[in-house]
């Protein structure tokens, strides 16, 4: 059948306007749902990560099933089934309004709590987000059908879904989450869920109207071959890699360039803006641009960025980074909208697309925790991106297996050279520049992508290796937390002798360092040093803390542990369980060993732990989990605060660590001393003459009464004031809370 004229064809912008805002919607609902009821989770279940992992997998689960709904709707039903289906699913998900957790619930004390989380999230949001999660691919398909003069390459709609995806994003930590609370948020998102309704259904008439006229596109559409298993596979490729890439380098970036709150949104903001710009009309334009400039970008990337972190400011290495991931998830996804099917395989190709983001989160969820000690997807991945670059095809030649062959011969010449000599560090400067002199090489070849690709992992590499050489990490692991790693550093003693010290580090945080030498091997240091607030604490009380109950938020290398006395209890708490096999290997630290014989260990969130034991139970608790750019909000809320004296003896003491490069924490407690009519001092503790071990540290202790921190206000140990009075923000609640307010 004969195409006819474009006159024929609907030309309103008033249907671009009703479907992109459809998408537009759809979309920023999405990104809010996510950390909302994330939030709402958090003091029930904690910060443990099965519930994180867990949230992940069913968000993930239900955005492919929605894409698979959509799939089989669309080529499985006739259109007007379609409508009359999706109409029925969206009144029954009406029934879950407003969201919230369901009413008198709580998570299971004795068993796992898994199945009664999913079964929570299914009950509360699972329906409305299994329709916000249909609506990309089903309305692009509608409009594919509505006969409108655009209707034959829907795609730029999905330019409108990343759009709002984007908004939200950056809308909901800067905006949202300041001005208002959790309750209101709810109530504001059911309100936002009803307008997509109104609009979903109002797509739906649209459609149900073009069915009676005769300039359905579709009608017209030629016919296309079957998609191949070549095509879906490359889709795939080009989904997986991006989806990976993104947590990959948000990981990278807190653990080995700066632990910066919400730095995590600048990474993500980059990947939906490329969706936005590839699916516009510009592709066609700047796709060429960004394959050619790539290779460009890569040349300081490669040469600079995984070396020596300490070589440049952390702004310069993070800016490395991004632009390198821009370019790279620019090209994966120019690629992906360049090679778009019709209209008729839309729904297959949103659907691989979703199911290839998918696998990419949880093999870095999941698959890279478990099977790397570091980082290591994220240079892989930049490696996977550029054998993705157009013009790459694999055959079986003696020109691809040099290519593939020599760099695997300059990383075995690496790992023989890394292995068999411990001097290589007085040679560092000759392996750098041998290092970007390759770096040049690998730009040379930029025309053979195989060999472009490999020679770019052999020199990241290398720079890994050479970068733990120079580190001196003694033992590097990661967990669901992030990296740990154990770090052999050397000091002047006071004998001005060298000496060899550990410490353990949280990516880019230190948490503790110990001495070797066994006559100072149960010292403390860093933030616990005597000289420091902690220390001044314990020998204020030295003749009245005898039989104290001492609880420990944060156990670190177990520094604190080194003040507890023969007839003190102590119990530490600590979420990480790598954390407390490191600090109780001897090969690493000796504290827990040496100095806490009467202490208890309990693995698991802190405030889940607290509220099991009895009250009026401790003389002294120290919240020590607030130094790294992850602060577990849950901890510093009203009701925390209220949990923690509950559990303390009406002369309790509570301390919390506030030391943070980024967060003025002090706000936060101050705000909670005057609503709670609270007794508070603080100290921001600078030591007379800093030294590796003896650092600058800030701590508050709060009671109920004024007379039970009068000993450590009068002693003449440290610089003990009054908490500054704070007006300009909100007291956290667990309905509330507002990390921008913090920021420093």
């Amino acid at each position: 059948m004969n195409q006819p004229s474009v006159a024929n064809f609907d030309r309103r912008l008033s249907l671009i306007i009703l479907f992109a805002g459809t998408l537009f919607i759809s979309a920023s609902l999405m990104f809010v749902l996510q950390p909302l009821f994330g939030k709402l989770l958090l003091p029930l279940l904690g910060g443990s990560p099965a519930v994180w992992n867990t949230c992940m997998v069913f968000y993930q689960s239900l955005l492919f099933l929605g894409y698979l709904y959509a799939h089989f709707l669309s080529t499985r039903v006739n259109q007007r089934r379609q409508i009359m289906i999706h109409a029925a699913i969206i009144m029954i998900s009406l029934l879950a309004l407003p969201v919230a957790l369901p009413e008198n619930i709580a998570p299971p004390t004795d068993s796992n709590p898994t199945f009664w989380l999913c079964w929570t999230l299914f009950l509360a949001i699972g329906l409305p987000y299994f329709v916000i999660s249909t609506t990309s691919p089903l309305v692009q398909k509608w409009f594919a059908n509505i006969g409108h003069h655009t209707s034959h390459d829907p795609y730029y709609l999905y330019a409108a879904s990343n759009a709002g995806s984007l908004l939200a994003l950056l809308s909901y930590p800067f905006l949202l989450e300041p001005a208002i609370g959790l309750s209101l948020q709810k109530t504001s998102w059911s309100l936002g869920y009803l307008i997509l309704c109104a609009l979903i259904m109002t797509c739906a008439i649209v459609l149900w109207k073009s069915q009676q006229t005769k300039t359905n596109i579709e009608d017209y559409a030629p016919e296309t071959s079957t998609l191949s298993l070549r095509q879906k596979s490359h889709w795939m490729a080009l989904a997986f890699v991006p989806s990976s890439l993104l947590l990959g380098l948000t990981n990278f970036i807190s653990t080995d360039i700066a632990s910066v709150p919400l730095l995590w949104i600048i990474p993500l903001t980059v990947y939906l803006l490329s969706f936005v710009i590839v699916f516009s009309k510009w592709n066609d334009i700047i796709h060429p641009w960004m394959v050619k400039g790539q290779p460009v970008v890569l040349i300081p990337f490669i040469a600079y960025a995984f070396i020596n972190p300490a070589d440049l400011p952390y702004w310069a290495y993070l800016i490395l980074h991004l632009l390198a991931f821009f370019f790279a998830v620019m090209v994966c996804h120019g690629e992906l909208a360049k090679n778009r099917p019709s209209t008729q395989h839309l729904t297959s190709f949103y659907l691989i697309m979703s199911f290839a983001g998918m696998l990419g989160g949880m093999f870095n969820t999941f698959v890279a925790p478990f099977i790397f000690n570091g980082i290591y997807e994220y240079p892989l991945m930049i490696v996977a991106a550029l054998l993705l670059r157009p013009g790459v095809v694999f055959s079986f030649s003696k020109s691809m297996l040099l290519q593939i062959i020599l760099p695997l011969m300059l990383i075995m010449t690496g790992i023989i050279i890394y292995a068999n000599y411990t001097d290589l560090l007085q040679y560092f400067d000759i392996i750098v520049i041998s290092l970007i002199a390759l770096t040049l090489l690998s730009f040379l070849l930029r025309t053979k992508p195989v060999a472009f690709a490999f020679l770019t992992g052999a020199i990241i590499f290398l720079a890994l290796g050479l970068h733990g050489l120079s580190s001196h990490t003694l033992y590097q692991e990661r967990t669901f937390f992030g990296v740990l790693a154990v770090r052999e550093s050397v000091l002047t003693n006071e004998q001005q002798q060298a000496e060899n010290y550990h410490e353990l580090f949280h990516g880019t945080t230190k948490h503790g360092a110990e001495r070797l030498a066994n006559d100072v091997a149960t010292i403390p240091y860093t933030y616990y040093s005597r000289p420091g607030p902690m220390g001044q604490l314990f020998k204020t009380f030295d003749t009245t803390n005898q039989h104290w109950n001492i609880g420990v938020v944060g156990l670190g290398a177990g520094a604190l542990t080194c003040y507890a006395k023969e007839q003190q209890n102590w119990t530490l708490y600590e979420i990480d369980p790598l954390v407390v096999d490191i600090a109780s290997n001897p090969d690493y630290f000796h504290y827990l060993q040496r100095c806490s014989q009467h202490s208890t260990l309990r693995i698991g969130d802190a405030r889940l732990s607290l509220e099991k034991e009895p009250n009026q139970h401790f003389d002294l608790l120290v919240m020590d989990a607030f130094s790294s750019d992850s602060v577990p909000t849950h901890l510093l809320t009203e009701e925390a605060l209220n949990l923690y004296f509950d559990k303390l003896k009406p002369d309790g003491i509570l301390a919390f660590h506030i030391t943070n490069r980024h967060l003025l924490l002090k706000k936060v407690l101050s705000i909670h001393a005057e609503h709670l009519h609270l007794a508070a001092l603080i100290q921001e503790f600078k030591p007379q003459q800093a030294t590796e071990l003896i650092v600058a540290t800030d701590w508050v202790v709060i009671a109920k009464k004024p007379e039970t921190l009068a000993p450590l206000a009068m002693s003449r140990l440290g610089n003990w004031q009054k908490m500054p009075l704070y007006f300009d923000m909100k007291a956290w609640t667990d309905d509330y809370t507002n990390i921008i307010s913090i920021w420093k």
